[in-house]
């Protein structure tokens, strides 16, 4: 599927978008050491002969994104990039000199800000002494370290290629090569008790990071766990750490700004929060998925998925899989999706001014879940309760087209 004439996206709709959002990028580098069992992301083991380790294909995928990139241009001409987040697979996989490439390829071709956040998400297995600090030098500005757990038994029912040793260093190497970075934890795995989870947030906090991602183990469809699937705490157990893991965070003067985040001031994942406040995003790399908007219409775009056939298409011109807009009927529910995982909330002009809809589209789904104790509201925002932010996809419910 090629990209359609930039006109075909400016000709009237039934929106009206007063103004356009931020805009961020985001680029996905897909290989991986090894798939882990509970991973759904789109991500590849690399193989070579007799199934060792491939080698990366890096200045090959380097040219189709840059390819990507030039035929998406005209979508987003003279829009400023506020964030770049590169994810993956495991993005560390690439050499500091690739890194280096990609950046220095974005910025020959797209305006970014002054403070440009530019996140590389990185894992211990990749780790090898001063990898991070040449990535801090190739301009990423924010580290993202997939450690998930620091108790070996648990990472290797994760299946990672990391044991705790390898995950304490490479925080530390985080730690001293960048002046913010993230922290990924997982909770409620196989086996775990909740004193086993004190011990890892204790651990992580002991390095006094900037900023904590902390997400539930869930069992996603077409994962190894999806058709054999591990012994997990039972609800009430998970809820529990949660409440602990609050508590412990707190403490340590971080603040739990979104239903999986917690930052110390200064610290949030801008990247993140232009998604959960329906910001656009262009998205190149195998897989990845872009939100665009223009005057009169919101775009929703997927890029080829299975990695060599994206690079063929990347460098014919034909990169996409699928080019949708986003119905009216579906934009409520997309928006607060994202902006009720925010502890703040939204600010009501907010919403208009990103869907291009009148806050009548909202005003039923606002009543019945004030209703039933899940938000609150006044003449500014709204926001989750406690109850709401607890059960979050019953508050996200509320909003599905009827």
């Amino acid at each position: 599927m090629n990209v359609k004439d930039v006109q075909h996206y400016l000709r009237p709709g039934s929106l009206q978008l007063s103004s356009l959002p931020p805009l961020s990028l985001y680029v996905h580098l897909p290989w991986c050491l090894k798939k882990c069992p509970y991973c759904d992301f789109n991500s590849h083991e690399l193989r070579g002969a007799g199934g060792a380790p491939g080698e990366l294909p890096e200045q090959r995928y380097l040219d189709a994104l840059m390819a990507d990139l030039e035929a998406a241009l005209p979508l987003v001409w003279d829009r400023t990039i506020h964030s770049i987040f590169i994810g993956g697979g495991t993005p560390s996989l690439f050499s500091p000199q690739a890194i280096d490439r990609l950046v220095g390829d974005i910025r020959a071709r797209l305006r970014l800000d002054a403070d440009c956040e530019i996140t590389l998400e990185a894992n211990p297995g990749t780790f090898e002494k001063d990898r991070f600090r040449a990535f801090r030098g190739a301009g990423v500005t924010r580290l993202s370290v997939g450690v998930q757990s620091f108790n070996d038994a648990h990472l290797k029912a994760l299946g990672r290629v990391h044991d705790s040793a390898q995950a304490m260093a490479a925080v530390e190497e985080a730690a001293q090569a960048f002046d913010t970075y993230n922290l990924d934890i997982m909770y409620a795995l196989p086996g775990q008790t909740l004193e086993q989870v004190e011990q890892d947030v204790t651990r992580a906090l002991a390095f006094e990071p900037p900023h904590i991602s902390i997400y539930h183990l869930t069992i996603e469809p077409n994962t190894y766990f999806a058709k054999f699937p591990p012994k997990v705490p039972e609800d009430d157990a998970a809820y529990a750490m949660l409440d602990r893991i609050t508590e412990m965070t707190q403490g340590a003067g971080m603040d739990r700004y979104e239903i999986s985040a917690y930052a110390k001031p200064g610290h949030r994942c801008w990247h993140n929060l232009n998604y959960w406040q329906f910001g656009d995003y262009l998205g190149i790399g195998a897989g990845a998925h872009s939100k665009l908007s223009f005057a009169h219409r919101i775009v929703r775009q997927v890029r080829l998925r299975e990695p060599r056939l994206y690079m063929d298409g990347a460098l014919a011109g034909q990169a996409l899989a699928q080019d949708d807009e986003v119905t009216r009927a579906d934009l409520p529910f997309e928006f607060m999706l994202n902006a009720l995982r925010l502890k703040e909330g939204f600010a009501l002009p907010q919403f208009s001014e990103r869907t291009g809809l009148a806050l009548t589209a909202i005003h039923q789904g606002l009543d019945e879940a004030e209703k039933k104790g899940l938000i609150e509201r006044d003449f500014a925002r709204v926001w989750p309760t406690v109850r709401g932010f607890d059960f979050l996809s019953d508050l996200q419910a509320v909003f599905l087209p009827g």
